[in-house]
């Protein structure tokens, strides 16, 4: 399930905006990140501004369970595939014209055994529940947009 070794750069594959606690995740083809977070989400906190997990632990999260749940079930924000997000507590990652600093991993919470039992002691390692960040350059994100490490770009504050 490790993706560590995936180089970048890697692509937006989907934005979801959850408007109300326990809501649905909403799909969307393109959004906006203001300096607090997804314009139209709801807001988490001032650190967990974006969440974010990757396809492809998603996927062997699935095969590992033997559950076919959609990634909106783990209600992030984004979902990137081709980029590792392991471990990368501290860096700045771009999404098209979007800066963000990852802030730490997502903790599966016991919602995640209520998609799937057993779903949230398999997120558990390696960073499986994904990651959250802070925004540190604003702008409009779409799906399709490259997804890669940005580390020499200067820190904005907002």
């Amino acid at each position: 399930m490790s993706s560590a070794s995936r180089p970048g750069p890697g692509r937006l594959e989907a934005i979801w905006l959850k408007r109300a606690k326990r809501g649905p995740m909403d799909p969307v083809d393109r959004a906006t990140i203001s300096g607090t977070g997804l314009v139209g989400s709801l807001r988490t906190s001032s650190i967990r501004q974006i969440t974010l997990i990757e396809q492809e632990v998603w996927e062997g999260l699935m095969e590992q369970v033997g559950g076919s749940a959609p990634p909106s079930a783990r209600r992030a924000n984004l979902l990137v595939r081709g980029i590792a997000l392991a471990g990368s507590r501290g860096r700045l990652l771009r999404i098209g014209a979007v800066r963000l600093r990852v802030a730490g991993e997502t903790r599966p919470c016991e919602r995640m055994d209520e998609v799937i039992p057993g779903l949230q002691a398999a997120m558990r390692p390696d960073w499986g529940g994904g990651m959250y960040a802070q925004v540190e350059l604003a702008g409009e994100i779409r799906v399709g947009d490259f997804v890669a490490w940005d580390d020499e770009a200067p820190s904005v504050t907002r």
